[in-house]
């Protein structure tokens, strides 16, 4: 395998995987009105177009040769820093997480600051929780592969196994440690959804709504939590760790607080298009966005959206700056490449890409629950001033 094949199928699966299974992520995925089946997702455009990565790896087909390595060395020339090129079960996978399923054993993982690997969160019902693994205890090897010291990110990638191979029922094996007992399990891996929007009520009539990431029904599950806390609440929209997801979602979720009106302009190949909310959304409510440098795509595209509409106050620090478009196409045997199309704007006409967004209060490297209290006192006021 060469190095601008695993970089960049590593680099755009971890944003989507590692969110699944650790911190809540995604690319970007705008509609493309003229293919609705298609998906595509929110850097420069490429030079290489769509038409010469199909046309490299049908080459290459002619020729007996991989047509997937083909259109790997056409995107990696490019210097698309997002473009991708997915075998056929990488791209089921990325859409399947997309939709809010994964395949998996429904752990969640993080490291300690010696290094060693800890589960962080069990999914109810998966069968990490079936075998009795709990949260707190310590991940010590995947099939044989000692995890301490490795970054999160690839501690997940062996716990889901290659793409190709790691259907549901196929099996991994764990070697795990509680306290002084030390014992390996064997589980079976298994189709688990994911629950993207997570809700909690603060002391002093605050509700937190997180959004992990833009998966599918991530816009109504807002809309639920927005009807369900009580009318004299304010609102705290987490948006930190959140790098993207389905745009469909993100403009389901703005139109849960604007009444109608643009959410972002952007550009496919030269051409304008735009996002609009829909009319109706809970106005009136005080709302804070939580923001961090991995906030990103789809959910920079939101923070922009309420803050130019003056509908929110946005505090934390400066956004990542993933403003472009990536597009999908299928290539002969089943591969699919995504390459960069074009960028999308704020309603103001800021351009996200490269540049991130400013917050209107930057908390610096305050900790979750600093920048939640400050969010709290910033309501305080907004709700005085109203």
């Amino acid at each position: 395998m060469s190095p601008p094949r695993r970089i960049r199928r590593g680099a755009a699966l971890t944003l989507v995987f590692a969110g699944v299974l650790v911190t809540g992520a995604a690319t970007g995925s705008f509609p493309e009105p003229d293919a609705p089946a298609r998906r595509t997702t929110v850097g420069p455009a490429p030079e290489a177009t769509h038409e010469d990565v199909r046309a490299a790896a049908a080459e290459a087909m002619a020729d007996g040769k991989s047509p997937m390595e083909a259109a790997e060395r056409v995107v990696s020339r490019s210097g698309d820093r997002w473009g991708a090129v997915y075998s056929e079960g990488e791209y089921q996978e990325f859409q399947e997480a997309l939709d809010g399923r994964y395949t998996g054993v429904g752990l969640w993982a993080g490291r300690e600051r010696s290094g060693r690997i800890e589960v962080t969160r069990v999914q109810p019902g998966s069968p990490a929780a079936v075998a009795g693994i709990r949260k707190g205890d310590r991940l010590r090897s995947v099939d044989g592969r000692k995890v301490d010291g490795r970054p999160v990110t690839e501690v997940v990638s062996l716990l889901r196994g290659e793409a190709d191979d790691a259907a549901a029922g196929t099996t991994v094996t764990l070697g795990l440690q509680r306290g002084t007992r030390a014992w390996t399990e064997k589980l079976r891996r298994a189709s688990l959804s994911t629950d993207s929007v997570t809700v909690r009520r603060l002391a002093g009539g605050v509700d937190v709504i997180k959004i992990a990431a833009f998966t599918k029904g991530s816009g109504d599950a807002v809309r639920a939590a927005l009807r369900q806390a009580p009318a004299e609440d304010g609102i705290v929209l987490d948006l930190r760790g959140n790098s993207g997801g389905l745009v469909t979602e993100a403009v389901e979720t703005a139109s849960a607080f604007l009444d109608g009106g643009l959410v972002a302009t952007y550009d496919v190949d030269g051409a304008p298009r735009s996002l609009h909310a829909d009319s109706g959304g809970d106005t009136d409510r005080p709302l804070v966005v939580l923001v961090d440098g991995g906030t990103m795509s789809a959910a920079e595209m939101l923070t922009g959206a309420l803050q130019d509409r003056g509908r929110a106050v946005v505090i934390g620090s400066r956004t990542f700056g993933k403003g472009s478009i990536q597009m999908p196409t299928q290539l002969p045997g089943g591969s699919v490449a995504e390459l960069t199309v074009g960028h999308y704007r704020t309603p103001s006409g800021h351009s996200v890409d490269g540049r991130g967004i400013t917050p209107d209060l930057d908390v610096g490297q305050a900790d979750g629950q600093a920048a939640v209290e400050r969010a709290e006192t910033v309501l305080s006021g907004l709700g005085d001033a109203d």
